[in-house]
């Protein structure tokens, strides 16, 4: 599978609540298809979610539908930003 296709399935999930688990945030998406993973960004110095993540589902299709799911829907009270992820600018 070429990167491309990689990233097409590869989700942004902002807006997350604070209370939001990594196990819940799979548990939501996976209601638009096979979830491959699901992780919360974690501040280093305060172990505190920093309010986004990604989910990799396990195709383009699947990831379309997580979109159409959940983007601008809420979860766990607050309201979700779901786009296909951009790849990660060099440091």
């Amino acid at each position: 599978m070429n990167q491309d296709q990689d990233i097409k399935k590869k989700l942004y999930v902002g807006g997350l609540s604070y209370n939001t688990t990594e196990d819940g945030l799979r548990e939501a998406f996976a209601q638009a298809g096979t979830v491959e993973s699901a992780v919360i960004i974690m501040d280093r110095e305060t172990q505190r979610s920093k309010g986004f993540g990604f989910v990799v589902m396990s195709t383009p299709e699947e990831a379309q539908a997580a979109i159409q799911l959940w983007d601008g829907k809420e979860l766990d009270g607050r309201t979700l930003k779901v786009n296909e992820a951009r790849p990660q600018e060099p440091r």
